[in-house]
């Protein structure tokens, strides 16, 4: 019976180990392009921006590289980023989750948050974006893929 125990112990370690905790990097880690679509006009890109994305301990991204490929006042002087990542699976090398990241301008006010569902190579969902800058509100779907 003791062996039997031991057995079960051991297995229900590994099952928990292989399927997440905050501190399971999982593949949200690497390089990724987005696309935001506009909720008024969704034929031409409003933003597409390139990052790179690391799950750090208690689910935090280290966000870097972050750079906007578009033309925008709302982000030429720059930009931060935070986010987080929220790990629903891991199997067999798919990850599954929930994806949240906010974008901070570096000058003026204004803010861009996302918020999408992860699914292996892919993170879609919808974002928002408020600020002070003229022509900085505005809201849609995007896309961000694994480059």
């Amino acid at each position: 019976m003791k062996h039997i125990w031991t057995m079960l112990m051991l297995g229900a370690a590994l099952v928990l180990a292989a399927c997440g905790g905050d501190n399971n990097n999982g593949s949200i880690n690497g390089n990724w392009n987005a696309a935001l679509m506009s909720s008024n006009n969704n034929s031409a890109p409003v933003f597409n921006f390139s990052l790179n994305m690391t799950q750090m301990n208690g689910g935090n991204l280290n966000i870097t590289n972050l750079n906007f490929t578009t033309t925008s006042p709302c982000f030429s002087g720059g930009a931060t980023a935070t986010g987080g990542f929220s790990l629903s699976g891991n199997f067999s090398g798919a990850v599954n989750g929930a994806l949240q990241m906010n974008i901070q301008s570096n000058t003026g006010s204004n803010q861009l948050g996302l918020q999408g569902t992860v699914k292996d190579n892919t993170v879609s969902g919808t974002w928002t974006l408020t600020g002070t800058t003229a022509g900085c509100t505005g809201s849609g779907t995007f896309i961000m893929t694994r480059a």
